[in-house]
C-alpha cells in the first residue's frame, strides 16, 4: 500500500484548517480499505471533532474499519480536552493499522497515543513524510518545543532598498493590490500581527483581514511605556481589542531597560500565542533579525525607486528559499533553519 500517497492527502486536508484551529494543531486523516479511501476528515476548529474522530464517524459501513488502515499526519491524542481521546476511538473501532506522519510535541500527547495503540495490538508505522508533517505544524511545534511563537517577519522595499520615502506625513504603499491581498491572507493564517509603537502612531494601521475572508489576527503593539493609550490621536487600533507589550521591569520609565526580543516573545508565549507576523517598523524588524529570533522572512521587492527615505531592514538574502512574481512585485521568502 502506498503510505506516502495517503499521508500527502492528510497534509492537503490538514492545511484547510490553517488559521482556524488555534491552539490545536493542523490534522488531516484518511481511512483506507483495500487500497481505496472510504472516508476522510480534518480538524476544522478548536472544540470540534479532531480529524480522526470526524473521519471515523463519517464511515457509512463501520464494519469495514476492522479491515482498514487509518492515516494521520500527527499522532492521535490520548487525553481529554474539549473532545475525547482519538486513540480511544481507534482502539474501540478495532482499526488494525495506523500510519502516523510524526509524533505530537505537546507533552500531554507525546508518545502516549502511540503507546496506547500499540498496547491494544494495533500495527503502527511512524515517520512517513515526517519532515513535511513537522513543517506543516511548525507554529504548534515552535510553541511547545521552543516556548515561543513562530515568528514571521514581513516588509516591502523599493528597488533601491527603502521601505518608505522621506517624511510625508501619511502611509505610503509600495506594493500593488494583489500583494496587499496576499498580506491579508497571511494575517488570516496567523494568531497575531505585531508592529512597534511608532508604526502604530505614524501609519494608523487596522491590522485586519479586510481584503481576505478569514479570522482577524490579534493586533499586538510593542508599547513599553503605554503611550498608545495616552495618545490623543483617533487611532484604528484604539477601537478594538489589542495586546500591548509593556515593560514589566520595576522602576520609573526612564530607568527601565528597553524591551528585548526575548522578553517580547515571552509575553506572547504566556498569552498562548503560537504565531506572530511582525510587520514593522524597521527598528522592530531589525531587533529580531539581530537577535536571530525569527523563523521565516517574507519580503516584497518592488520596481519603484524612492531615492532616499527609511532604509529597509538588513538581512542576508543570499539564502533565498523561494521567489515568485506577483504582477510587478517580487516576493522572496527566507527560512532561518
Amino acid at each position: 500500500m502506498n503510505d506516502t500517497l495517503f499521508i500527502k492527502r492528510c497534509l492537503r486536508l490538514a492545511k484547510k484548517g490553517l488559521g482556524y484551529t488555534y491552539p490545536n494543531p493542523l490534522v488531516g486523516c484518511v481511512i483506507v480499505h483495500r487500497g481505496k479511501i472510504i472516508t476522510e476528515g480534518w480538524h476544522k476548529k478548536a472544540g470540534r471533532n479532531h480529524a480522526e474522530r470526524e473521519a471515523i464517524l463519517k464511515v457509512k459501513d463501520p464494519t469495514l474499519l476492522s479491515e482498514s488502515t487509518l492515516y494521520v499526519n500527527l499522532e492521535p491524542c490520548d487525553h481529554y480536552g474539549k473532545t475525547p481521546p482519538c486513540s480511544d476511538l481507534i482502539v474501540e473501532m478495532k482499526i488494525p493499522r495506523v500510519v502516523i506522519g510524526c509524533l505530537d510535541q505537546n507533552k500531554k500527547v507525546l508518545g502516549k497515543g502511540l503507546k496506547k495503540l500499540q498496547a491494544a495490538g494495533c500495527e503502527v508505522k511512524i515517520g512517513v513524510l515526517e519532515s513535511d508533517c513537522q513543517k506543516l505544524n511548525r507554529r504548534f511545534f515552535s510553541f511547545h518545543q521552543k516556548k515561543r511563537p513562530y515568528v514571521i517577519l514581513k516588509w516591502a522595499e523599493s528597488a533601491d532598498g527603502f521601505i518608505a520615502p522621506p517624511e510625508s506625513g501619511k502611509p505610503y504603499w509600495l506594493t500593488d493590490t494583489l500583494s496587499k491581498q496576499r498580506v491579508h491572507q497571511w494575517r488570516s493564517q496567523e494568531q497575531s500581527v505585531m508592529v512597534g509603537l511608532q508604526t502604530a502612531l505614524n501609519d494608523n494601521p487596522k491590522l485586519n483581514t479586510r481584503l481576505w475572508e478569514g479570522n482577524h489576527p490579534l493586533p499586538v503593539i510593542i508599547d513599553p511605556n503605554q503611550r498608545l493609550s495616552q495618545s490623543k490621536k483617533k487611532l484604528n487600533l484604539k477601537m478594538k481589542k489589542i495586546l500591548t507589550i509593556t515593560n514589566l521591569n520595576e522602576g520609573n520609565n526612564q530607568d527601565k531597560k528597553p524591551l528585548t526580543p526575548e522578553e517580547i516573545l515571552n509575553q506572547l508565549y504566556h498569552k498562548d500565542l503560537q504565531s506572530v507576523i511582525i510587520e514593522g517598523g524597521t527598528n522592530t524588524l531589525q531587533h529580531f533579525i539581530d537577535a536571530h529570533l525569527w523563523d521565516e522572512t517574507r519580503i516584497f521587492i518592488t520596481n519603484k525607486l524612492l531615492d532616499g527615505g527609511l532604509p529597509a531592514p538588513k538581512i542576508n538574502k543570499e539564502t533565498i528559499h523561494t521567489s515568485s512574481l506577483i504582477k510587478k512585485d517580487t516576493l522572496i521568502t527566507l527560512y532561518k533553519d
